[in-house]
């Protein structure tokens, strides 16, 4: 675990586990509320009071907890995983939450928010600043993760079945087979085949695991690479498109349309302009500073 910055009320710490099925897992507690972004690998959260219950955690989703909660981390069916965890006094959570309008805070019931469309934005920019990009300012990206999950976190989730431990190993490999080569052309019949289930039936328990269908898990994790490398590289976008698993430019033309809201191109574009303003930005202090 290391931090990577902080502020009046805030964190954010990049946290790397390496433990797999033959580590134990214990209790611990959050210090603080908590929001962490699943950057890579996978891991069974297990909560306690208003969020009690477990769910899958996987790319692209959002680990949420309350200050007081206690929770374990597993990993019986694939070893390490990768999270930029945000943390929040209660105070500085509050002040957030009666911006989004939801007045004073009250605790999550909620464990998990899935790799969902709306979250994809903000998920590409947390790569990009955990890369170094000059464009991101952590302050600014806690706040923004802590008001969407606010917004979106408004509800409790449906109950549903309880589901086998063998299932959740079978998709927990198909997750991590996906998140080695998004950019492979899986088809269902591959996953399931791979997740060792029908094909009726591993979508059904994919879905109710991750939140969200194979298809769109596929999808998603192709993009967010995909907008991450238009923001750090200087590769073309078609070679952006063709490296990311699409067949080609019109195709991945419209899902990042659809995704992000703007072409790629746009998307490019206004991600350096404002890399390059911030930097202006910093250029402009530290001359007043010099002053």
């Amino acid at each position: 675990m290391s931090l990577l910055a902080s502020g009046d009320g805030w964190t954010v710490e990049d946290v790397v586990c390496y433990r797999g099925p033959d580590d134990r897992s214990f209790e611990e507690q959050h210090d603080h509320v908590t929001i962490a972004v699943v950057l890579a690998g996978s891991f069974q959260y297990r909560g306690s009071g208003a969020a009690a219950g477990r769910e899958l955690m996987t790319p692209g989703s959002l680990l949420l907890g309350n200050a007081g909660q206690h929770f374990e981390c597993g990993h019986e069916h694939g070893t390490g995983d990768r999270c930029l965890s945000f943390r929040y006094t209660p105070a500085y959570f509050e002040a957030i939450a009666a911006t989004v309008g939801r007045g004073a805070a009250r605790a999550f019931d909620l464990l998990r928010l899935p790799p969902l469309r709306v979250l994809s934005s903000v998920i590409v920019r947390a790569n990009a600043a955990l890369a170094g990009s000059a464009e991101v300012s952590w302050e600014e990206l806690s706040v923004s993760i802590a008001a969407q999950a606010i917004a979106l976190a408004g509800g409790r989730a449906p109950s549903r079945a309880p589901i086998r431990a063998a299932a959740i190993a079978r998709v927990t490999r198909v997750v991590r087979m996906i998140e080695q080569q998004p950019e492979h052309g899986w088809t269902l019949a591959d996953l399931a085949r791979a997740g060792k289930l029908s094909p009726f039936h591993f979508l059904r328990t994919f879905e109710d695991l991750t939140g969200v269908t194979p298809h769109q898990y596929l999808m998603r994790t192709r993009l967010r690479r995909a907008a991450t490398r238009l923001v750090l590289e200087r590769t073309t976008i078609l070679d952006t498109a063709l490296g990311s698993g699409f067949g080609d430019l019109s195709n991945f033309n419209r899902a990042f349309r659809g995704e992000f809201g703007v072409s790629p191109r746009a998307y490019r574009a206004a991600r350096r302009s404002a890399g390059t303003s911030q930097g202006r930005r910093h250029e402009r202090r530290e001359l007043v500073d010099h002053i």
